[in-house]
Order: structure tokens, then sequence, then C-alpha cells
């Protein structure tokens, strides 16, 4: 079965330095794992993560990290399509949060 996805693409101006904005991320990505279940790990520095179960099941995506940026990719499956503007205000206010 062909599953239709909905990209969200964000990039955001790092200035707290690549350590700091991987640490930060790692701690989100602890507290999205007791939250939503998803599974994650860095390959370099990139965080990878998908969701195989509870409310957002399926989706997936990464958070890459460098000096002078951090990009959000994330792909959610068609059952919470029509969901992309709420995610994308989270994920916009998460990075607000992270990168102080």
């Amino acid at each position: 079965m062909l599953q239709v996805m909905a990209n969200i693409s964000i990039r955001r101006p790092n200035a707290l330095g690549k350590a700091m904005a991987r640490q930060k991320t790692e701690s989100l990505a602890l507290s999205m794992e007791a939250k939503l279940g998803i599974r994650w790990h860095w390959k370099g520095d990139q965080l990878t993560f998908d969701t195989p179960r509870g409310a957002a099941r399926g989706t997936s995506g990464t958070v890459s990290v460098d000096d002078s940026s951090v990009r959000v990719e994330i792909d959610l499956p068609l059952v919470l399509r029509g969901f992309r503007g709420a995610v994308e205000g989270k994920i916009h206010d998460e990075l607000d949060r992270l990168l102080r």
C-alpha cells in the first residue's frame, strides 16, 4: 500500500554552537520518547527518529545540527496530514525553546 506523506522542513539559525544544540536536541528527544514513544538515534550530527505506536504512529524524521543551523524534517503519515499546521506550529515553539 502506498502511503502519502506530508513533508515539513524547517531550518533555524543556531547561535548556541553545535555541542549545545546537540545536547538540547537530545534532551528534547528523550522527552518525546517518554511522551510519544519515539525511537531515536544519532548518526553523526543527525538525530533520526520514528514513531512505531501511539497517537503519532507513522511519523518519522530527522533533526540535523551544525555550527550555524538546526534543520528539522518530518514526514507525517496520511492520517495526520490534516494536523500539519498544528504540528508545524508546535515544532516552531519547540525550536524557540531549544535555541535560546
